[in-house]
């Protein structure tokens, strides 16, 4: 008689099959793929008998939610969301080493779009939830599984609406896992697991600047060009204050442990440079941050246009979102207005209960001597969308890295992959803490 397939059997190619689907979305213009993404989840569910819903907040836009609560689990308690978006960031098939979307496993590494970002998680779960399923094997609690559409644009076609037009399916959680934490950090001889526990807020602006249209040849000081140019620059070069949240100086603490140098904030990113490109992201997250990234203007050389605009991306940390468009107000001068384009809050919780020592102990069962530390992300999750409804959000993705791979510089990257031992070491560790969460 055969072996019942395990989740480490079949995650690489269910990470594979994931991949195979282009989910790109291209934000305002449109994604496509998600439809077929969700309905392979929704397939892979329903074969170890576990029923989905699938809800579009647009033709195709789809996101799926199932309820896991079979027999021999604790129904009297909330259900944990574990949550993973099946959307990506398009690809440039030129640039890359692989076709982005072919799915290859090569030299024991899942590449394409989305292996780490984060079809690797979606993977995990599917692979450990179905093994449980064939096995009979229930977890502590019920589970509500939801896979977003539109995360990577903010989602407000995805977890947003959803919780804007069915908060039912998500608001009886009362604690969330999802992705960018659970990964392992390299330092010296030592493993640091990241915990996120907060992520900045966001805010992308659309900057405009109105003046007086004319002929390019004529002197004119209300120049919207110029104006514009001006709002920019002092955007771009402005200094943001340091501050220093709970959950980045637990994760400084942690790193000077392990490096045995005391870390400056002053000078942080030099200090971390050894620790590859997570130094930009812990930079990134001592401060507010606004980055010009677009600019418009104009239709003919010789012809000085009315109004001029530009994109700026901004992020704020929980606690300062009010001095982050004080200061913003502050920076565009008297003749530059800026809208929000997107707008999403700040999360954060603390570093303590019950699941995080679920975390922790599934992480140090798998991995003994694992350091397990919370830390502060730049970008954003579909935890935004969760935690208004009062559910505590994690990021949880647990993987246990090569010391050589420079896993954040593949968030978004060119040859972006996973190691299939990495996908292995994450079912383990997320069929354990499915026992204690």
């Amino acid at each position: 008689m055969e072996s019942p397939l395990t989740a480490a059997d079949e995650v690489a190619g269910l990470c594979s099959d994931l991949i195979r689907f282009d989910t790109s979305n291209f934000g305002p213009s449109g994604a496509k793929g998600e439809r077929e993404a969700a309905e392979f989840v929704a397939g892979r569910l329903d074969e170890v008998g576990i029923p989905s819903e699938l809800l579009e907040s647009a033709p195709r836009r789809t996101t799926l939610v199932a309820d896991w609560a079979p027999e021999g689990c604790d129904r009297s308690l909330p259900p944990l969301l574990i949550h993973g978006h099946t959307d990506v960031v398009p690809a440039i098939a030129s640039d890359w080493q692989v076709d982005p979307f072919a799915g290859e496993i090569i030299d024991g590494y899942v590449w394409g779009r989305g292996a780490v970002d984060m079809k690797d998680f979606d993977a995990i779960v599917l692979a450990v939830v179905r093994e449980r399923m064939r096995t009979g094997r229930a977890p502590r609690r019920p589970i509500r599984l939801v896979f977003t559409a539109d995360e990577e644009a903010g989602g407000p076609l995805g977890a947003t609406w959803l919780a804007d037009n069915h908060p039912e399916l998500v608001a009886d959680c009362s604690e969330a896992i999802g992705e960018v934490g659970g990964f392992s950090l390299s330092v010296n001889d030592k493993r640091l697991y990241l915990i996120q526990t907060a992520e900045k807020g966001l805010a992308w602006l659309n900057l405009i600047a109105e003046g007086n249209a004319g002929h390019g040849s004529m002197r004119n000081d209300q120049n919207a060009v110029t104006r514009l140019a001006e709002a920019v620059t002092r955007i771009g070069n402005h200094s943001w204050p340091q501050r220093i949240h709970p959950a980045q100086r637990q994760f400084l603490d942690a790193v000077e442990d392990a490096l045995g140098v005391e870390i400056s904030t002053g000078d942080a990113e030099v200090t971390l440079a050894r620790l590859g490109s997570i130094a930009r992201m812990v930079g990134a997250t001592m401060s507010n941050t606004a980055n010009p990234t677009m600019l418009n203007a104009g239709y003919k050389l010789n012809v000085i246009p009315g109004q001029a605009t530009a994109g700026v991306d901004g992020r704020f940390l929980p606690g300062y979102e009010a001095e982050f468009y004080d200061t913003i107000t502050e920076l565009v001068g008297e003749h530059v207005r800026y809208e929000p384009a997107i707008s999403a809050i700040a999360v954060e919780t603390t570093f303590d209960g019950d699941l995080v020592d679920a975390m922790t102990a599934s992480l140090q069962a798998e991995d003994p001597g694992a350091a397990v530390v919370p830390f502060l992300i730049s970008v954003g999750t579909d935890a935004k969308a969760w935690a208004p409804l009062g559910v505590r959000c994690f990021g949880f993705a647990p993987l246990q890295l090569p010391p050589e791979l420079d896993f954040v510089a593949l968030f978004h990257g060119v040859d972006e992959r996973v190691p299939v031992e990495s996908l292995q070491f994450g079912c383990r560790v997320l069929d354990r803490f499915l026992d204690q969460a």
